[in-house]
């Protein structure tokens, strides 16, 4: 029996990251990527093969634990993310502090970890970034911020990489329809209504279309865009 490839999903307890492990599950072995290990152990079960990779990503020694339990790796996708929104004037540090250490410092922490066991593979990044990765607006300066910084980290390490065999992709949604875009709602203090926006599922299967790219090929930007027809 051929050996599955490995994929390792950030942020995999909920909303894209859950959607995305789901989608990867028939075709890999799926290391579960977050915080509660009772959860993501839950997760694994119901999966056809899947492990658990238990770790706060803002706690270098507990990423260091983890990254140390994993052997091969084909594929690394970040989907991990908060989401801090307010006028630059009124924003604390703490919540600045956060969304740096949460949307780029982890994902760089991680990568440089785990680039040695990528290269053995000659495998592939993905990260979900955003359309704030392009604009910014009123009360989204910290978390576009993120996300700006975050495809500059994915525009060079692609080129750094790419002598090493490893590919590196970008996919920007737009507005998703997941718990934390409940919570901009209610902070803007409009209805919610999940079925106007993007689906996880779908954001998902723009991963799988970047996995699946063959050799000769890399999907390096994506956008998704809600299409406003629903």
């Amino acid at each position: 029996m051929t050996e599955l490839p490995v994929a390792l999903v950030t942020g995999a307890s909920r909303g894209i990251g859950r959607a995305i492990a789901a989608e990867l599950a028939p075709t890999h072995h799926v290391l579960l990527g977050g915080r509660d290990s009772g959860t993501l152990t839950e997760m694994a079960a119901g999966f056809p093969s899947a492990g658990v990779f238990a770790a706060d990503l803002q706690h270098p020694a507990e990423v260091e634990r983890a990254c140390a339990a994993v052997g091969r790796l084909d594929l690394l996708v970040h989907s991990a993310g908060v989401l801090r929104v307010g006028a630059i004037a009124d924003l604390p540090d703490d919540a600045w502090q956060e969304s740096f250490a949460v949307n780029l410092f982890a994902v760089v922490g991680l990568t440089r970890r785990l680039l040695p066991a990528l290269r053995a593979s000659r495998g592939q990044v993905i990260a979900i970034n955003s359309g704030s990765g392009y604009t910014s607006g009123a009360g989204s300066a910290a978390y576009s911020g993120t996300k700006f910084a975050l495809r500059a980290f994915t525009d060079a390490l692609r080129e750094e990489e790419r002598r090493h065999g490893v590919r590196v992709s970008s996919i920007h949604p737009g507005r998703v329809a997941t718990d934390m875009q409940e919570e901009l709602h209610r902070l803007e203090g409009k209805k919610y209504s999940p079925e106007a926006w993007i689906q996880p599922a779908q954001v998902a299967k723009a991963v799988r279309l970047a996995a699946d790219a063959s050799r000769e090929a890399t999907i390096e930007t994506l956008s998704i865009r809600p299409s406003g027809m629903v």
